[in-house]
């Protein structure tokens, strides 16, 4: 009886061992299953290229030369002829420097200026003083003779000059080359009154963008540095700029510091008055080895990405050097021509096995 009982006893220990060792190869097997499966992923060469560090910043933008010119005295309207189209000047005309867009009538004005009157007392004062010279050499005159002559010479050469400055208030000009922006309609020869505004241009070949930076960057942003230019009506369309003022002081309420960029729109791209975002450049490089941000996974403090060598996947730690907002700079753990998984490297861990798929 006492044989039989531990027959049994001895029959159940091994039923249990037995599959104690059915679960544990079983477990083993899908251990063994899950490693040898490959995961798919993506994988892309890395490759040197430029890459650039920038701070953005946005804001309006407006034209380097810019000018409203108003009436210095009052008279009579006479708009001119634009030489390049036999009309009269209108908005949206190109005018270059000196062009007299308009002519001011004033006989009264005129009269008193007495250019012609002036321009006469300058050659009789040159011809006298000329004399004088010539005696002088000779001992015919004193030198106080010689030098009040000389006075009254340089008396009507500014009298002169005087005279030309008020003729020349009748003649509105083009104070550089541009074109007309704002040209008020006054019928010919109407009468206009003094400070009345009759023309605005400008020249937007060249513009200027004022900044405001927080005070954080004041020791990351410098003179002469690029900055590229970007506005959403020119989407396929950057524009170059640099740095070109400074302020070295702090506003103590928006804690702020100001700065102003020169952009070059010699295409005439970028309107007056648009809204733009500047990227100005703090740092860069010709050539670096360069991957997308996102492929980059952190573990603690370390970046960590994954490369596929032979079927396997190869955990890489790495340092980083610029970082933009969708490329970062790797100075450290990876390689040229090395191939970077860009696709299905969320679950890989390392040695995991991958097949690479397009």
């Amino acid at each position: 009886m006492i044989v039989h009982k531990q027959a049994i006893k001895y029959s159940k220990i091994l039923v249990f061992t037995l599959g104690l060792f059915s679960i544990v190869s079983c477990q083993n097997e899908a251990t063994s299953f899950n490693t040898d499966v490959a995961v798919n992923v993506s994988v892309e060469e890395v490759k040197k290229k430029p890459i650039e560090q920038t701070l953005i910043t946005t804001g309006s933008i407006k034209p380097e030369f810019e000018v409203n010119l108003k009436t210095e005295l009052a008279a009579q309207y006479h708009l001119q002829k634009n030489p390049r189209t036999g009309k009269p000047y209108k908005m949206g005309d190109l005018v270059k420097k000196n062009e007299l867009i308009i002519l001011l009538e004033d006989q009264e004005y005129t009269n008193n200026a007495n250019l012609e009157g002036a321009e006469l007392d300058m050659e009789i004062s040159e011809m006298e003083y000329e004399k004088q010279q010539a005696l002088f050499e000779k001992g015919g005159v004193t030198k106080r003779e010689l030098v009040n002559s000389e006075k009254t010479l340089l008396t009507s050469k500014q009298t002169y000059e005087n005279a030309e400055l008020s003729i020349e208030k009748l003649s509105i000009r083009a104070p550089f080359n541009g074109i007309i922006t704002d040209l008020p309609y006054f019928s010919p020869g109407i009468r206009v009154d003094n400070g009345q505004e009759v023309f605005s241009m400008m020249n937007y070949s060249t513009m200027l963008m004022d900044l405001s930076m927080p005070e954080n960057l004041l020791g990351q942003v410098e003179i002469n540095q690029q900055a590229n230019i970007m506005n959403y009506a020119l989407p396929n369309d950057t524009l170059k700029g640099r740095i070109t003022e400074l302020s070295p002081a702090i506003d103590m309420e928006a804690r702020t510091f100001k700065g102003r960029l020169k952009v070059n729109n010699r295409d005439e791209l970028l309107k007056p008055g648009m809204f733009v975002k500047a990227e100005i450049v703090v740092d860069q490089r010709d050539s670096a080895l360069v991957i997308p941000k996102d492929v980059v996974l952190t573990e603690g403090n370390r970046k960590v990405v994954f490369v596929a060598v032979n079927s396997a996947a190869q955990k890489r730690y790495i340092r980083t050097g610029i970082e933009t907002l969708t490329e970062v700079e790797v100075l450290e753990g990876i390689k040229s021509n090395e191939r970077l998984i860009v696709k299905g490297f969320e679950t890989l861990k390392d040695r995991s096995k991958v097949k690479v798929v397009k």
